[in-house]
């Protein structure tokens, strides 16, 4: 099928935007296959006609991630050895033969990475937890133990973010000692306080397609979002994997703004409930994002000394992520830090001596 012109140039600025943000974030290998795919929809090659079906969704549907994690599943598989051969993930090294392995494994599996663009991004990002953990840290200034409601959690593996080991400046350090992920100095210059207590009483966490990381599938489909030159985000991914074979996390199916209806039907008292998230609101429909912000706002109002709400969100700011934490009663918000959208380096900007102060 031809793409029209408006179709056609709709879908090159998606891939260029892609393309740029791959570019931006150290995946020269992704940056070339989209190089490829631009040129391939602009001669209306075999990727023009396998992106045509989703030429005009907006950039926040990614739909180019999902073809491009559709690529990595085979290569992860072994039923692209020719595209594998590019890709460092396997063992590969990109050179010349780029555009004819992409082309040849587009036409030779066409119907299954069509499959597979029905299907939204699943990624569970661990790295983002350096980020996620300093505002959890501010809200355990309270004083009170956390009750942690993660909406788009995925496979859940942000939920064990007190799991994972954080290793600051001059011996500081937060989480075990002898868990399988460990964070090397994340943050840029200052950190947050690292030695500060927090207990994590509840957690759990929804999505609409939670991923079984208990099924050899479910975790092959987790790295395959992984992009395939960033080893260091493989590493990370598989030693969160690890710890949660030990910590399996709860994850409910369910779309995000009914499930909080139901988690946020009563204050819970003796706890600071927080819902949480990270890059996953342009995921939602304008309808969505507005049921759950008003399931927020009325769990804000109805927040009280004894039973304090928080919201802590990991979302898109620009060319960076922001983190920003707004807690109730009172409902202050505060930009705690900014990073990349895979996590570290984490920038902390909180004050010194932080935002909150111990419930009396």
């Amino acid at each position: 099928m031809t793409l029209g012109s408006a179709a056609r140039g709709q879908l090159l600025e998606t891939i260029e935007t892609q393309r740029f943000g791959c570019e931006m974030s150290g995946s020269d290998l992704y940056s070339e296959i989209l190089r490829v795919a631009a040129a391939d929809v602009t001669s209306d090659g075999p990727i023009a006609g396998l992106l045509e079906p989703v030429a005009d969704a907006p950039f926040g549907d990614a739909v180019i991630l999902r073809f491009m994690g559709a690529l990595h599943l085979l290569v992860l598989e072994g039923r692209a050895p020719q595209l594998a051969a590019q890709y460092p993930s396997v063992g590969g090294a990109p050179d010349r033969g780029l555009a004819a392995a992409v082309h040849r494994t587009v036409l030779e599996h066409r119907d299954e990475i069509a499959h597979r663009l029905t299907q939204g991004v699943q990624t569970n990002e661990v790295g983002r937890s350096a980020a996620l953990l300093g505002g959890y840290l501010e809200l355990g200034r309270l004083g009170l133990p956390l009750r942690v409601l993660e909406v788009g959690a995925s496979a859940g593996l942000n939920l064990l973010f007190d799991q994972y080991r954080y290793l600051g400046a001059g011996g500081a350090a937060f989480g075990p000692a002898e868990s399988p992920l460990a964070f090397s100095r994340p943050w840029f210059a200052r950190e947050p306080e690292l030695d500060l207590p927090l207990v994590v009483q509840e957690r759990r966490g929804c999505d609409i397609a939670p991923i079984p990381i208990d099924t050899h599938e479910g975790r092959q489909r987790l790295r395959s979002f992984v992009w395939g030159d960033q080893p260091d985000r493989m590493a990370r991914l598989d030693a969160a994997l690890a710890v949660a074979r030990d910590h399996p996390p709860l994850v409910d199916r369910a779309s995000a703004p009914s499930w909080l209806r139901t988690q946020l039907a009563a204050p819970r008292a003796g706890c600071t409930t927080v819902v949480t998230h990270s890059i996953m609101f342009q995921y939602l429909s304008d309808e969505e994002r507005r049921d759950m912000l008003e399931a927020i706002d009325a769990a804000g109002r109805a927040a009280t000394s004894g039973a304090p709400f928080a919201w802590l969100r990991l979302e898109p700011g620009g060319d960076q992520a922001e983190l920003r934490l707004t807690t109730w009663p009172g409902a202050s918000t505060h930009l705690l830090a900014r990073s990349s959208y895979h996590g570290p380096p984490v920038v902390w900007l909180a004050p010194d001596g932080g935002l909150l102060r111990p419930i009396s």
